[in-house]
Parts: structure tokens; sequence; C-alpha cells
């Protein structure tokens, strides 16, 4: 073999006649092609794999894109470079051209979150701090305009690379979604599915302007302070309760203390009210037995008093419960506070049935307007 023979296949040698990238990596969105000086061979064979797309770029312009399959390099298969390149006739020696692989499978379990915490204004609570993390995945849609407009002249470009841009894109459209969503602040953990969808749908115009697809977008968690959440579990369990008889609680437990309250004039009164009830409650049991167990003897001619009259008590209904029982005063307050009217059922002893308050005798003072009747003539 002559000089001018190894020559020829030595210069033959470097050029590209097989195009492709085998992707060993599992973060590598785009990989520029390398070879000898970027020519490519005249009819080279360009391999693309399932899960590729190949991007050919002239000298900063997009040229063209294959999907995958396998193709011979000419001027047929090339028409925008071509035209780029002014190939009227087809083109018979090598060629430059930048070759970029982009990687168009799913890319999963991209991490997000607030790096501070979002303020929103709550009609109940007023302003309050939330944040939230959570996932996302994303593909390639549009190669060609991914590789112009974020790739650039970047040889390996990964995940790690867009994620950041990706992230704070994320960051600030869910400020702006739950901003508007104007959900109570209770509800934002509850509603995680549904926030999630708007928050993916609002953003997916933004991924798509740089050939970007946003396909899942998940809230994993909304988080607040720790005297928030208190707070709010706080009045979600006053929904749920009895508020009379929860007053009636809390009176009662106001009662307990200050009767404890020994050195409080207040306490001291209700000590010894309370036990002048209990003394009168052993008297009572002890059948008026004196101390030393003797009997009470009255004196001849002592006028002895009457037994003490039992008080009244009354039961109720509300909303077709039984209530009480209660003494009239507590009736009459309980008619003041509009928890019962003169429609409501009232049950005594001595009733054979229950009837509207308004028709019990006693109770008639509660409606107001009661005159006196007329006078005897003199």
């Amino acid at each position: 073999m002559d000089i001018f023979s190894k020559i020829k296949e030595k210069l033959s040698n470097e050029f590209i006649d097989i195009v492709e990238w085998l992707d060993y990596t599992d973060d590598t969105i785009a990989h520029r092609f390398e070879r000898y000086q970027n020519e490519i061979k005249n009819g080279a064979k360009l391999i693309v794999r399932e899960g590729q797309t190949a991007v050919f770029v002239n000298e900063g312009q997009l040229a063209d894109v294959f999907g995958p399959g396998t193709y011979e390099l000419t001027t047929k298969n090339l028409p925008i470079l071509a035209t780029l390149k002014g190939w009227k006739y087809g083109f018979n020696s090598p060629f430059k051209a930048e070759v970029y692989f982009v990687n168009t499978h799913l890319f999963t379990d991209e991490k997000w979150g607030t790096k501070n915490p979002i303020t929103l204004s709550d009609d109940r609570f007023g302003l309050v701090e939330i944040r939230a993390f959570g996932t996302y995945a994303f593909k390639i849609v549009d190669p060609g305009k991914f590789i112009v407009d974020i790739v650039g002249t970047d040889n390996n470009f990964t995940n790690f690379e867009i994620n950041e841009h990706l992230k704070s894109l994320i960051a600030t459209r869910f400020t702006d979604t739950v901003g508007e969503a104007n959900l109570p602040i209770e509800l934002y953990a509850a509603n995680t599915s549904e926030l999630s969808e708007t928050c993916r749908e609002v953003m997916a115009p933004e991924f798509e302007s740089v050939g970007i697809g946003l396909e899942k977008f998940y809230i994993e968690n909304v988080s607040m302070p720790e005297d928030l959440k208190k707070e709010i579990f706080e009045y979600s369990r006053l929904d749920k309760l009895d508020m009379q008889k929860l007053a009636q609680f809390k009176a009662a437990k106001a009662m307990e203390a200050a009767a404890k309250n020994e050195g409080g004039t207040a306490g001291a009164g209700m000590g010894m009210g309370m036990g002048f009830v209990l003394a009168q409650q052993m008297g009572s049991m002890m059948g008026g037995t004196q101390l030393g167990g003797q009997q009470p003897v009255p004196q001849a001619g002592a006028a002895v008093p009457p037994p003490m009259p039992v008080a009244v008590q009354y039961y109720y209904a509300v909303n077709g419960t039984q209530q009480g029982p209660v003494s009239f005063d507590q009736l009459k307050a309980l008619f003041a506070n509009r928890t019962i009217n003169k429609e409501s059922l009232v049950w005594k002893q001595g009733m054979a049935n229950w009837a509207p308050l308004q028709e019990v005798e006693e109770l008639k003072s509660f409606l107001g307007g009661n005159t006196p009747p007329p006078l005897p003539n003199g």
C-alpha cells in the first residue's frame, strides 16, 4: 500500500460513520455526540434508540430532529440542514453539525419544597404561615426547543442542572395558586389531591414553554406552626360540642374551684353555703337524730314548723331529646336565652303527659303580658 492509500485510509477512519449514544446513567437528559472536528461521513448511519431523540444543530440553529429508528444521513433525511448549508444537489463529502441525544423517558420522584414559609390570610385566624413539599415527574416533549432554550452548548446536561430552575418555578406558582384558592387553613391538609391537580394545571404551560412536560405533581404535606395547629384543633372541637352543656360544665367547675379557695371571701361564702346544704342533707339522713343518738323532744306548747317544701324539677325537650331536670329559675333562664320557647314540651312530676310550656299554669309568667284580675266591687 503506497503512502497516499495510507493517508486516505487514516482520514476516512477519522470520519464518523455511526452516530449513536448508549446511555449508562439515569440522570442525563441531553448528551452531545463527540466526534473528530464535528465531521460526519456522508451516508453515515444514525441510530436513535427507544426513549431518545436526536437533534441536529448547525452553528447554533436548530436543524433536523429524529425520533427512534435507524437512518442513513443524506440530504433526503436532513432537509433542514441541507437548506441551512446550501446543499442544492446533494453532498459527497463529510459535513459538520452538532448532534444532541435527548432522553425522552419519564424522570420521576423529583423533589420540591418551599424554602421559606408562605404567608396566607385566613378569615378566622388572620395571617398564617405554611410550608409544603412533595414530588413531581417530567419528561422532554419538545427536544428541539429544550436544546435551544435550556441546554445551549452543554455537552452533558443532567436533571440536577434543570431541577433548581424547576423547583424555583414550582415554589413561585404554588404560592400564587394557594393564595388564589382561598381555602380555610384547616382544609389544606385534607385537600392535597385537588390542590395538587390544580397546581399541575397552572404550572404545565410554563414547563411546556421550554419543551418540558409536567406529567405528575404531588403535594405530600402542608405544615404549619404548632401553636396554630392547636388553635385549629380547639376550634374544630367547639363545632362538635353542645355549647349549653359546655357552659353548665364550666360553671360547675368554677363553683368547685371557688369552694376550694378558702382564702377568698367568695370561696368562704361558697364553702359556708355548701356546709349548710350538707348539714341539712345529714340531718335528713339521720332523721333528725341529735348528737349522742337521742331524739329531740319538742317542748310543750312549742310551735312545730311545717316540713320544707320540695323544689319542683322540670324536664324539657330540645330537638326531640329529653333534657333536665332543672329548677324553675333555670327553666326561666333557658327560656330567656331562647334555648326553649313557648312551644317547647315540658313535664314535671304530677303531669300525666308532656305539654307545651305556654299551657303550664305556673310557666305562663315566662311569656310576659300577664295582668292581674279586676278588683272586686267595694
